[in-house]
């Protein structure tokens, strides 16, 4: 045989064995690099669980603000109940002087009255605490039957350092407390205490 054919077909074998070697190592990379983002998922896994120290605290955030958590959200209203020991024609003409002596303004449209205090742009709104919560125009002598208690409704305001409204607020049920001689509830119809009209006022 021609040394020229032969040193052909030996130089032909080599690069088909290089070839091959090649194909072998590049089909054995893929399965590699699977099990080292199997491996790197895995790990992933177990580190998870380390990172969760702030969800074991939030119990204990949440027990330390645990009044705060019971302020009304924005948008809603400070509510607090008073009912009537013994709702009748005398205490609904008292109701009617008190809505007068604080220049109560009725609303024929939602029938609830509404005082100034020192926000006007935001009302203390004066409804009846029984459904339908409709109050009758006392001032003008409206016939109804007895207010058996009313309800005081105020927006708590946006910044801390505006709240003088809701001082107000607080001192108008307080005082209508007193007159009236009845219940005061707050918003879940629980007895109003001291610490129900602080954290009203924050």
């Amino acid at each position: 045989m021609d040394n020229s054919l032969v040193a052909a077909l030996a130089l032909a074998s080599l690069v088909l064995g290089i070839a091959a070697i090649a194909l072998l190592v590049y089909m054995a990379m893929p399965s590699r690099r699977s099990r080292r983002k199997a491996a790197a998922a895995d790990r992933d896994k177990t580190a998870a669980p380390r990172k969760t120290p702030a969800s074991d605290s939030a119990p204990s955030q949440e027990g330390d603000s645990s009044k705060a958590a019971k302020r009304p959200p924005k948008g809603k209203q400070h509510s607090l109940f008073v009912i009537f020991s013994q709702p009748d024609e005398a205490t609904d003409q008292r109701l009617a002087e008190w809505l007068k002596e604080k220049q109560a303004t009725f609303d024929p449209v939602k029938k609830v009255f509404h005082i100034d205090g020192e926000q006007p742009s935001n009302p203390i709104t004066i409804a009846n605490a029984f459904p339908p919560g409709e109050m009758p125009d006392l001032i003008s002598g409206e016939v109804h039957q007895p207010i058996k208690g009313i309800s005081l409704l105020v927006k708590p305001p946006l910044r801390k350092r505006r709240n003088q409204q809701v001082v107000v607020y607080v001192e108008l049920a307080k005082e209508m407390g007193k007159i009236f001689e009845g219940d005061m509830l707050d918003g879940e119809r629980e007895p109003a205490s001291e610490e129900t009209y602080a954290r009203i006022i924050g």
